[in-house]
């Protein structure tokens, strides 16, 4: 794809192009690296104004399925989730105010966690409300809440597994569907410009390699300069701390598998000792990689 006569300037609105096969792929390897458990699917009715009680530390999606409700207290003001509507709160409700706007309504609602040493990263630059419109997730959220609703009653043997495929499978396509409202913010908005996106999926494709900035910015066809501000505008993260990030994660699961040993696994992703490597490690999840090792043998 020719490069030449983009807008350089972080201020004009990046071309967003998601169906490209870099974005669309990438988003696939990088959702199957964010892990999470969902494990409450329920209903809730509101009478006018009444207010939505969120576990504040957990993660909900949020579908309206009559009237209306109105969300205070993000930085960017009021929201309004009209019927047929989702929100997802990636990192809990928090201070966040949830009340019945207009008259009466109710809702289904999916609470989950991610895993804490799953890309943390990505998971603190996701926005704190994200909302898909009825239009948007038309022909698969009212499909989606029929069958959530079918596995919340349901007491049979496996129950609890599939109400949490059913959230996991909830959150990856609201993740997809706010990819493709265009232009996304943090890690998810670098999918949506498409010169981020192919540098983004060659960091991905070989996680190995020792990239340079002059090398990911030649990928991406900018400068090093408009490269690097534009790439940790959209990501969040430079382009060296994406990628290391990235390998350690991998390492993390490498660890999970028992195939290899520490020392093994730090040189197979590019660190030339244990030590440099049990550092980083440290650094990113808080402990040391021997820990999870041992939790793998032990499990």
């Amino acid at each position: 794809m020719a490069m030449t006569g983009l807008p350089e300037n972080l201020t004009i609105r990046p071309e967003v192009e998601v169906d490209n096969p870099a974005s669309t792929d990438l988003l696939s390897r990088v959702l199957a690296q964010i892990h999470l458990t969902g494990d409450h699917v329920y209903s809730r009715a509101l009478a006018p104004e009444g207010r939505l009680d969120l576990e504040a530390e957990a993660a909900h999606v949020c579908i309206v399925t009559q009237g209306a409700l109105r969300i205070e207290g993000e930085e960017s003001g009021p929201v309004v989730i009209d019927e047929g509507d989702l929100v997802m709160l990636p990192r809990g409700a928090g201070d966040l105010r949830l009340t019945a706007s207009g008259g009466p309504a109710t809702m289904v609602l999916c609470r989950f966690r991610f895993d804490p040493d799953s890309l943390r990263g990505m998971v603190s630059a996701l926005p704190g409300c994200i909302h898909i419109r009825r239009a948007e997730g038309a022909g698969w959220l009212e499909g989606i809440v029929h069958f959530l609703m079918l596995e919340a009653g349901d007491i049979q043997p496996g129950a609890a597994l599939m109400v949490s495929r059913l959230i996991d499978l909830v959150v990856i396509r609201t993740l997809r569907s706010w990819v493709h409202q265009g232009p996304a913010s943090g890690w998810l908005g670098g999918l949506a410009d498409v010169r981020i996106a192919n540098a983004l999926k060659a960091i991905h494709e070989r996680p190995m390699q020792r990239w340079s900035i002059e090398t990911l910015a030649a990928i991406a066809g900018m400068s090093r300069s408009s490269f690097c501000e534009r790439f940790t505008a959209l990501v969040g993260r430079s382009p060296l701390r994406y990628h290391n990030e990235w390998r350690l994660a991998l390492a993390r699961d490498l660890l999970s598998k028992r195939d290899a040993r520490v020392g093994e696994i730090g040189f197979s992703i590019g660190y030339e000792s244990e030590a440099a490597f049990s550092r980083a490690y440290k650094a990113l999840f808080g402990h040391s990689p021997r820990v999870d090792y041992r939790l793998s043998i032990r499990g």
